[in-house]
């Protein structure tokens, strides 16, 4: 009985520290998240310019894998899709939704492909580690946001 107790008391500290952990994360990403929402203008800002020439990439190689075509999506209909999840998501996640928990799951798991293209890159190189951690970084996330979900 007091193995089971110590058990439960163990759990639901690491369950409260992680969730104190991810909860401070997402409220650093949303600082950054508002100064995003004001660049946007009417190109999709630098995110856009950024994140392009990646999800135009990423498309390419999907269709070539699969063999299916994928319709054209303007990136800034992207974009606003990104801002939207990361930052209603980390809004909910703050207050324990897990609506917003699901909603980071989505984000994370579309984006993190894209962004962290270490398979664009050479394995001896410096940007295929730094991207590689980056994308285990989001992997361990990830994790941690469906830990939360099922509880």
């Amino acid at each position: 009985m007091l193995v089971v107790s110590l058990f439960r008391l163990s759990h639901n500290y690491f369950v409260l520290l992680m969730h104190q952990f991810i909860v401070e994360n997402v409220e650093i990403m949303l600082f950054g998240h508002i100064f995003r929402f004001i660049e946007f203008g009417n190109d999709g800002g630098p995110a856009a310019k950024t994140l392009k020439p990646k999800f135009n990439l990423f498309v390419k190689l999907v269709s070539k894998n699969t063999g299916l075509g994928v319709p054209h999506i303007d990136i800034k209909t992207v974009i606003a899709a990104t801002m939207f999840l990361k930052g209603f998501g980390g809004l909910l996640f703050i207050v324990s939704s897990s609506f917003g928990a699901f909603l980071l799951l989505i984000y994370l798991a579309f984006i993190t492909p894209i962004v962290y293209d270490f398979y664009n890159h050479e394995m001896e190189s410096t940007l295929f580690v730094d991207l590689f951690f980056k994308f285990i970084q989001n992997l361990a996330f990830m994790g941690a946001l469906l830990f939360f979900l099922g509880m």
